[in-house]
């Protein structure tokens, strides 16, 4: 795993080879940066980030190394969680925090507001279309399940091909980087 732009730029995180994990590759990681740069987000503003699914952590890193002045990722598979504290540790800096936990019950008992939460799911994952409601709330009520996203926050959900968002009225946007799909809400 490498580090593309920021403070942490061109750093090397090597991956166990037994990683259950599918990342982002590097060609989706940069386009999905670049449209956050130069349409969503002002990375000198110091936005906060959480990262959900977070796997090897490339994306919690990127938001931190890009300047995120607090990143939290959350893995729910041990090794994972492990593997994303050895960096953490390793960096020691405080910006990056993972927490070992399921994704859909740390967002419903979190109380910490962010700028952009990330998702990341495995593309198997059952309930996967079900993830913009868990975070923003379904949109007849008006009310979101979770306090994850701040007011006018903006959510990205990294999905596969065979899902389209476009119905859903938080709905902005959506990019595709071969068979990595970006689906892109704002509350």
């Amino acid at each position: 795993m490498r580090i593309i732009r920021g403070r942490y730029k061109g750093r090397h995180f090597p991956t166990p080879t037994n990683f259950k994990a599918r990342p982002t590759t590097d060609f989706a990681k940069e386009g999905l940066f670049n449209v956050l740069e130069n349409n969503y987000v002002g990375f000198n503003e110091a936005p906060t980030a959480l990262d959900l699914f977070a796997g090897t952590g490339s994306i919690g890193l990127e938001f931190a190394s890009r300047g995120c002045s607090r990143v939290v990722s959350v893995e729910k598979d041990f090794k994972h969680w492990q593997f994303l504290q050895r960096i953490a540790h390793e960096l020691n800096e405080g910006i990056w925090k993972p927490i070992h936990a399921d994704v859909f019950k740390y967002v419903k008992q979190n109380r910490d507001t962010f700028d952009i939460v990330f998702a990341d799911p495995p593309y198997s994952l059952p309930n996967l279309a079900e993830l913009p409601d868990v975070v923003l709330g379904k949109p007849d009520t008006n009310q979101a399940d979770s306090t994850v996203l701040v007011d006018g926050g903006l959510f990205i959900l990294e999905h596969g091909k065979d899902y389209d968002f476009s119905a859903n009225p938080y709905f902005i946007d959506h990019r595709n980087y071969g068979s990595v799909n970006f689906s892109f809400f704002r509350r």
